[in-house]
């Protein structure tokens, strides 16, 4: 029978997932990751660095969807749904891990703003866990499709002989894509426009920030 975990445990468990998630190089991914399989592109330092602003971007957006995560499994119920949810929180850990790998390959560093961008997505899961499961549901849907954009308009602005980004993207967006469906087919609700919008704007502030800080 498995053991009923106390308020401390669960207060250790998240602190743990805190570290995991912020600390560059804690991250342990299950899968190797797919740049492992692609020789290194000759890249100038104006490239390196241009490119190193991408994947700290995709990093910080991989900080955001495990605090959305784990904040939803503090309020939301999710039901049959929460073993799936589970499985696609552990493939986000896959992909932060690819992207701090690979940052320290272009020697870039993750962002200064990570922090801030964890407390702020860990509120909104735990808001939207606790409205309903068909709105955090909905929720992960939307933001997987933003994500999405990003990735297909950063493979748009790789280098070309940059192989081993482009394979991490590759593989990031078809994970993506299967975790908007998997949300949807669980019954989350299709955010109206206006919401998708306003999410929108806010990915595009966290862009422009990232790239450089």
């Amino acid at each position: 029978m498995a053991r009923q975990l106390s308020r401390s445990d669960n207060l250790i468990h998240q602190f743990d997932s805190v570290l995991r998630t912020l600390v560059p190089g804690s991250a342990q991914p299950r899968r190797p990751s797919p740049a492992l399989a692609q020789p290194e592109g000759a890249l100038d330092d104006e490239q390196r660095r241009h490119v190193a602003g991408l994947m700290r971007i995709n990093h910080t957006g991989e900080v955001c969807a495990q605090a959305l995560y784990q904040g939803q499994g503090l309020t939301a119920k999710l039901g049959d749904t929460r073993e799936r949810m589970e499985e696609a929180a552990a493939e986000e850990i896959d992909h932060l891990a690819w992207c701090d790998q690979r940052l320290r390959e272009l020697d870039g560093r993750t962002s200064y703003l990570n922090p801030a961008f964890y407390a702020a997505s860990f509120g909104l899961g735990a808001l939207a866990g606790a409205v309903g499961d068909r709105v955090s549901l909905g929720f992960v849907a939307a933001t997987e499709e933003q994500v999405g954009r990003h990735l297909e308009a950063h493979l748009r602005k790789l280098p070309i002989d940059d192989k081993r980004s482009r394979a991490v993207l590759e593989q990031m967006r078809i994970d993506e894509a299967q975790h908007e469906r998997m949300a949807l087919e669980s019954g989350g609700s299709r955010f109206p426009l206006p919401v998708k919008w306003g999410m929108r704007l806010v990915s595009k502030v966290m862009t422009k920030s990232v790239y450089r800080l």
